[in-house]
């Protein structure tokens, strides 16, 4: 029992550290805009999406487990902001990374998800932007670029601030952001 949670510790300050290190990387100045490698997802109940379906759209990909503690904490809120900014164009895909149908499906019967869930087998997207390390959050603009990534747990404002970068702005930060 005190291996595992001396594992736990770990863990937790492993993704703490990596939480900080992904807040201090997200202020760094911005480089020049990256094209979103060519993909294809498809959500668990049938639904494609590629760079061509996407044209237009701001897409939010999270990258996320279900033993991940930081992913469980911060869906309720990632699923409000991909439906609260849906109607301005957001596309959330909610990427399962590593585990079977059968564990997600378990899983998300007691914490339900109200976003689009695609498991790692149905897309390359895990493989393209190298999801080792949970919650990650990729935006992708309206013109297919990567407008900004965060490795890591931030919080609902850093999210925002993320999707802001693709070119929707929440009402919160309408108010309080003049860029």
């Amino acid at each position: 029992m005190t291996q595992v949670m001396q594992r736990t510790f770990t863990l937790r300050i492993t993704l703490s550290s990596t939480l900080i290190l992904a807040s201090v990387c997200a202020l760094a100045a911005p480089k020049d805009k990256e094209l979103a490698p060519r993909f294809n997802a498809t959500t668990t109940t049938g639904e494609k999406f590629t760079n061509e379906t996407i044209k237009g759209k701001v897409v939010l990909l999270e990258f996320w487990t279900t033993w991940c503690g930081f992913c469980a904490d911060e869906a309720a809120f990632v699923d409000k902001i991909g439906h609260e900014l849906a109607d301005k164009g957001l596309i959330l895909l909610a990427i399962d990374v590593g585990e079977s149908r059968k564990t997600v499906k378990k899983y998300l019967e007691q914490h339900p998800r109200n976003c689009k869930i695609v498991m790692m087998e149905d897309t390359n997207l895990a493989a393209m932007y190298a999801a080792t390390v949970y919650p990650i959050y990729v935006v992708i603009d309206r013109d297919g670029f990567i407008a900004g990534t965060q490795r890591g747990a931030g919080g609902e404002e850093a999210l925002r601030g993320l999707i802001a970068r693709g070119g929707i702005q929440s009402a919160d930060s309408e108010d309080s952001d003049s860029d």
